[in-house]
């Protein structure tokens, strides 16, 4: 079996004002990365253009209706004070959630045994009528439906290492029994949400505030004590992860120590569960990162434990 990959050259044609850190150069120091002649067994394939009822899977109609019609011929508009949208924003976005579609699609079928979506704009701030964080639409929360709606799965675990809380897809999932969502995420730090008590409609919310400054040691304390006894008690048919590598120890925009061998040992450990409880199927997605030579080198590390996972 293989890893796939999906990525899309529009996804490089959203383009964000100057100096901002969710920049084109992000995906582009990834598919550097992974155009290495050390990844030759990915399977290289292109996000597709996702229809609006994958979309509708987990936003209202008006949202998207209003994003359409937001979208400029020219320029940049601001949806608020850190995301705006450009003229290829929106099919860039419909690329994110095409990608996702695809992806489990292909895992589901055993076309793939693992996957990893390489596509910007980010999805796991954004909620149901709302965009933010640099997100749109709600990308792994859509994937996630998508596998439950319309292929019948009864049991979802989505793992968020983003170091920023994904609030858009815990608000998504609220009331989705057949979801567990897991963040870990540093606290305090934007965008506020993702406290211990924040449970969810059926307690499928589960989220571990990490400490600033806090390193790799602690972090992999939390995930074998906690995080992942209750992956196995859930016992998933698929996980799926939000791929944030913004808690590396060189990111601008956060305070967590972890190197990239702590991508690497949390990817395999995820790979272990998911060959325990569902054939090894395991659907990763791109959130953030914003050092460039960081995010490609935990990036490649963590799509490298993919391809050996798969093989």
């Amino acid at each position: 079996m293989t890893t796939a990959v999906y990525r899309h050259d529009a996804c490089l044609h959203h383009v964000m004002p100057d100096g901002h850190p969710e920049q084109i150069a992000r995906l582009e120091s990834i598919y550097d990365a992974l155009d290495d002649d050390s990844f030759a067994g990915l399977s290289m394939r292109s996000a597709p253009l996702c229809k609006d009822d994958d979309i509708l899977l987990c936003h209202p109609a008006h949202y998207l209706d209003r994003l359409r019609a937001n979208a400029p011929a020219a320029g940049l508009i601001a949806l608020d004070a850190d995301t705006h949208m450009s003229a290829g924003t929106f099919e860039a976005a419909q690329r994110a959630v095409g990608g996702n579609i695809a992806a489990v699609d292909a895992v589901l079928s055993g076309d793939a045994r693992n996957a990893f979506v390489a596509t910007r704009p980010p999805g796991h701030h954004a909620e149901q009528a709302t965009p933010m964080g640099f997100c749109l639409f709600g990308n792994v929360a859509i994937a996630a439906r998508h596998a439950m709606e319309r292929h019948g799965l009864e049991r979802v675990t989505i793992v968020d290492f983003d170091v920023h809380h994904g609030n858009g897809t815990q608000a998504l999932l609220w009331n989705e029994r057949r979801a567990q969502f897991i963040s870990s995420h540093q606290s305090p730090l934007w965008p506020g949400s993702g406290s211990e008590n924040e449970t969810g409609g059926h307690n499928n919310i589960w989220n571990y505030p990490l400490p600033p400054h806090s390193d790799g040691a602690h972090m992999r304390k939390v995930y074998e004590d906690e995080i992942f006894p209750s992956i196995s008690r859930f016992n998933p048919q698929l996980i799926l992860i939000s791929a944030g590598f913004d808690a590396h120890a060189a990111d601008p925009l956060a305070q967590l120590n972890w190197q990239t061998e702590d991508f690497a040992w949390l990817t395999q450990q995820i790979c272990d569960l998911a060959s325990v409880h569902c054939d090894g199927r395991v659907v990763s997605t791109l959130e953030g990162g914003y050092d460039l030579r960081a995010l490609a080198a935990a990036t490649a590390a963590h799509v490298k434990v993919l391809m050996e996972s798969a093989a």
